[in-house]
């Protein structure tokens, strides 16, 4: 049972991460002709085109796969609860939580992309198709924290800085997250 649930979250956490990528790259325009970008639309494209009949995007927001993720991530929360208590009900409280746990997913993506586009940085030059579009997507979270920062010797610091900033938003998700379940 524990191996069906872990493959159960694992498959959830990545298309929710895939799906918020897809949100990513058209909120900042991505290439959409780069290889790394059509794979993430062929995988998402066979959900998000039926629901984009229904639900209109919102300016460039997507919002039918911000609403499948949300979706994705409120279900896997339904199904935690009910492992651990066999009794299926629903509480108000499932909703903030899946907000919350939606905007964690964010973080966790923004998190690995700087981190593979900081690693990346170190090996290809610039000459992959998957670092151009890392830099799209990161450079307009690290640019505001380079031009605040002073030089520092050719080292950028802006990726570490993003990554500090993430790990205080995850230490503040904790606190929400308690004073939620205090209620």
């Amino acid at each position: 049972m524990q191996f069906l649930t872990f493959l159960i979250f694992t498959v959830i956490d990545l298309y929710v991460s895939v799906l918020l990528l897809r949100v990513w790259m058209q909120w900042v325009r991505a290439d959409f002709y780069n290889p790394f970008s059509q794979f993430i639309v062929k995988i998402t494209q066979p959900v998000i085109s039926p629901l984009r009949r229904i639900i209109p995007s919102v300016g460039p927001l997507d919002s039918a796969s911000v609403l499948l993720a949300w979706v994705l991530v409120l279900l896997k929360l339904i199904f935690i609860n009910w492992l651990l208590n066999p009794v299926l009900f629903f509480q108000w409280v499932y909703i903030p939580l899946s907000f919350i746990e939606l905007l964690t997913a964010a973080g966790k993506l923004v998190f690995w992309l700087v981190l593979v586009r900081a690693l990346m940085s170190w090996i290809s030059q610039g000459r992959s198709p998957v670092e151009y579009v890392l830099i799209q997507l990161t450079e307009p979270l690290m640019a505001p924290i380079r031009r605040l920062l002073p030089a520092m010797g050719g080292i950028d610091f802006s990726a570490m800085i993003l990554i500090l900033i993430l790990y205080a938003l995850n230490y503040l998700r904790a606190d929400v997250i308690a004073w939620l379940l205090t209620l």
